[in-house]
């Protein structure tokens, strides 16, 4: 199967992704006869029998487990500088998985009418939903109705814009809220648990709008009702929602974090409300994704305060 580059947005160089669990991705959804197997026998099994995740993850859950970690971070080069908690404090794979970092370690851009990143990440933006097409694969269609299952959301975001943040297992898992706002209530759709990461998204797209997700409604004063959804993966099970809803939150403060595995969020802006950064667009215009840290700048507001 192919390699995974992407553009490191502080060094403006391109990078080949370091894969954790490539051998069994190319298993099960590559193309060779093996594969094939797989993909027909054994996929269907891993994604849509919530028991795997849940199996693999109670693992990453025990005492036992936490001898991973220090060759996890040697291996991916984990800056553990950043952590809030020394490493010698997890109990667990899952605890160093979904750890705390310092403040400085993830500086907001103040700035009002700036949006950010909601979390680390490799991130594509569509200023205009109705061409996010072939990002993953050539001719592919996505498909919002689908994603949002919703006929009031899908009337206020099909001509809206788009941002899809992959998060890979090497990365901070926890997510933040892109600007200030008031988060409503969540709705959760079910759905089956396969990869996003795009070795098998090049080959099944429809997989970001048939696996289980999150979505939350986020009333905000200068980008209008943004729609936050996170995307649960193969190992995944568990979206954690930390926040509560109907309360005001800050640019960049913790909305809540994937336990084990790689997951991918979106973000979904109404129309004429946010113009991306400049460097996002031309990238995604080419269908490279960028890496870039949660409070990073992603883009500017299209009005004025009230």
């Amino acid at each position: 199967m192919g390699e995974i580059i992407y553009k490191d947005r502080t060094t403006k160089q391109l990078k080949k992704e370091k894969i954790y669990g490539k051998f069994f991705l190319e298993a099960l959804y590559g193309t060779g006869l093996l594969s094939k197997f797989f993909s027909f026998f054994i996929l269907p099994l891993i994604a849509q029998v919530p028991f795997f995740s849940f199996l693999y993850g109670k693992k990453q859950k025990s005492r036992k487990s936490r001898t991973k970690i220090l060759p996890f971070i040697r291996d991916f080069e984990i800056d553990a500088a950043e952590f809030a908690d020394p490493v010698e404090s997890f109990d667990s794979f899952n605890d160093f998985f979904i750890r705390k970092l310092t403040p400085e370690a993830r500086p907001i851009v103040p700035a009002e009418n700036r949006a950010v990143f909601p979390a680390d990440g490799r991130h594509l933006v569509f200023p205009a939903i109705s061409q996010a097409e072939g990002f993953y694969i050539k001719g592919s269609k996505f498909n919002l109705h689908q994603l949002l299952d919703d006929e009031g959301f899908f009337e206020l975001y099909k001509k809206g814009a788009m941002v899809i943040s992959r998060l890979c297992p090497t990365d901070y898992h926890r997510f933040h809220f892109p600007c200030s706002c008031t988060p409503r209530k969540t709705k959760l759709i079910n759905g089956p648990l396969f990869s996003v990461n795009p070795l098998a998204l090049k080959k099944h797209i429809a997989i970001l709008s048939e696996n289980k997700r999150v979505l939350t409604p986020l009333e905000t004063k200068l980008f209008g009702q943004v729609l936050y959804i996170e995307v649960g993966a193969t190992c995944v099970g568990s979206i954690k929602q930390t926040f509560t809803p109907n309360k005001p939150y800050e640019k960049g403060e913790e909305k809540g974090y994937f336990a084990f595995g790689g997951s991918c969020i979106l973000l979904l802006f109404q129309p004429n409300t946010i113009q991306f950064d400049q460097d996002l667009m031309e990238a995604s215009a080419e269908y490279m994704e960028t890496y870039a840290k949660m409070g990073t700048s992603l883009g500017k507001a299209m009005t004025s305060p009230l």
